[in-house]
C-alpha cells in the first residue's frame, strides 16, 4: 500500500520540526554516559532525563496519545519520566527518541493540519485546548526548540562545547 502524498504544509512541519529534534541529539554527541547522567542544575534533571522527557512527554504523549488517540501507558510523574533508571542503557534511551520520531512523523504525514486530535487530555490541561494537527505541532516545535536550548546551556557548563553559538 502506497502512502498517500503529503502537502506542502505538513512538509514545512516536519522540517521545521525536524529542525529543532536534531540539536537535541546533536548537543549530546561525544558526552560519556556518565555525563550524560550527572544533574548539571541545581533542579537535579540530566541530560538523558530530558531526552526522555521529550520521548515520552513530547513525542508519544501528543502525536501517538492526542493527535492519534492511542492509548499510551504513560506516568506523568517526575520520577517516572525524568529519571533514567541505572541499568537502563543511555544508547536504549537515545534509540526511544529517535522511535518515537519515526511514529510521530509517520502520525504527521497520514494526517491533515486541520485534523482534530483524537483524544484531549482535558484533566492534564483544564481551560488550555489546541484544535489542530498544525497547532499541536507548533507546540511540539517550540517545546522541543526550549529544551534544545536547555541541553546547549547544560552541555557548555559540563565540556565548554556549544551547539548554537551567537555571534554579535
Amino acid at each position: 500500500m502506497t502512502q498517500p502524498a503529503i502537502g506542502t504544509e505538513t512538509k514545512t512541519l516536519l522540517a521545521s520540526l525536524d529542525a529543532q529534534r536534531r540539536p537535541v541529539l546533536g548537543i549530546l554527541e561525544g558526552l560519556s554516559d556518565e555525563d550524560l547522567r550527572r544533574p548539571v542544575l541545581p533542579s537535579g534533571w540530566t541530560c538523558i532525563g530530558m531526552v526522555r522527557h521529550l520521548t515520552l512527554d513530547v513525542e508519544r504523549f501528543w502525536f501517538r496519545g492526542v493527535v492519534a488517540g492511542e492509548s499510551i501507558d504513560l506516568d506523568i510523574s517526575d520520577d517516572a519520566i525524568w529519571n533514567v533508571r541505572a541499568d537502563q542503557q543511555v544508547t536504549a534511551v537515545l534509540d526511544d527518541y529517535r522511535q518515537e520520531i519515526e511514529h510521530a512523523d509517520a502520525i504527521i504525514s497520514a494526517t491533515t493540519p486541520d485534523a482534530a486530535p483524537a483524544w484531549w487530555p482535558e484533566e492534564l490541561f483544564p481551560g488550555f485546548r489546541l484544535h489542530t494537527l498544525r497547532q499541536i505541532v507548533l507546540h511540539v516545535i517550540t517545546e522541543t526548540a526550549c529544551h534544545a536550548g536547555h541541553l546547549d546551556a547544560v552541555r557548555e557548563l559540563i565540556d565548554g562545547r556549544t551547539w548554537v553559538v551567537l555571534t554579535e
